[in-house]
């Protein structure tokens, strides 16, 4: 964790899938694990995948890289959730995100001590709309935080015009959300590769593509595709594998993506 970079790897993110059921929550986990997935993203927000997460990580925490979040309206919330995390995995957190720049100036400062003791490796901050931009450039411009999270996806780039360059100016490392496309993510993955398609991407199926199209960006430091099947969870940290798309093989996924 002293460097910056995170991969380019595919993590599990884990919004809207198995929420506080630990026995669904430990069979994602295992399946994700043995197919190479190390980052896993979760938040207080998450109706108890915080908690799930925890537990199914119990065997598996000495290579994981937890990416939580501190999702509060008072320091004294934050302080809480910190603690029960500190609790869940292990007495530290690798990634502490601060959730769609709730509060973020006023828990950026006592972050800052628990990163300091040891309790933090790195401090990040989120948000999912694309008007939060501006503000989410002004945190970093602090150069107090070291990862960015948003979305980014072929129908959600608006990150591209500064976020992006800003956070590689910056040396911050990037994880993107909604890699699938977000709330129409359903949809947008029914998306039918022929044969000859498949072969000039290299993949087996769209959503591999979606996950390899992002990555192709050097900007971007990892994925976090959300699942609550097991054989989507192997499915998806295989899309880490192989080379990079070329810039051709990007182009058709965004031609695939417009149709």
């Amino acid at each position: 964790m002293e460097e910056r970079r995170l991969g380019p790897v595919v993590g599990l993110g884990t919004w809207s899938t198995f929420d506080g059921d630990v026995e669904l929550a430990c069979s994602v986990v295992a399946a994700a694990h043995d197919g190479g997935t190390r980052l896993y993203d979760t938040s207080p927000m998450y109706h108890g995948a915080e908690r799930a997460l925890g537990a199914a990580l119990e065997d598996r925490r000495g290579d994981a890289i937890v990416a939580t979040k501190i999702w509060a309206r008072s320091v004294e919330e934050g302080r809480a959730q910190l603690a029960a995390q500190l609790d869940g995995y292990g007495g530290h957190v690798e990634i502490e995100q601060v959730h769609n720049l709730v509060l973020w100036q006023e828990h950026l400062e006592w972050l800052g001590r628990e990163q300091d003791a040891g309790n933090i490796h790195r401090l990040g901050v989120t948000h999912y709309q694309s008007s939060a931009f501006g503000e989410l450039a002004e945190a970093l411009q602090t150069r107090r935080f070291d990862v960015l999270q948003v979305p980014y996806n072929p129908w959600e780039r608006e990150c591209e015009r500064r976020l992006l360059p800003l956070a590689a100016d910056l040396d911050v490392a990037v994880i993107a959300m909604r890699p699938l496309g977000g709330s129409g993510q359903d949809e947008r993955r029914r998306v039918q590769l022929s044969d000859e398609q498949k072969r000039e991407l290299g993949v087996e199926t769209w959503g591999e593509a979606l996950l390899r199209w992002a990555l192709a960006d050097e900007r971007i430091d990892a994925v976090i595709p959300a699942t609550s099947r097991p054989e989507r969870a192997v499915e998806n940290a295989g899309a880490g594998d192989g080379p990079r798309f070329t810039p051709e093989q990007r182009a058709l996924v965004e031609r695939l993506a417009a149709t």
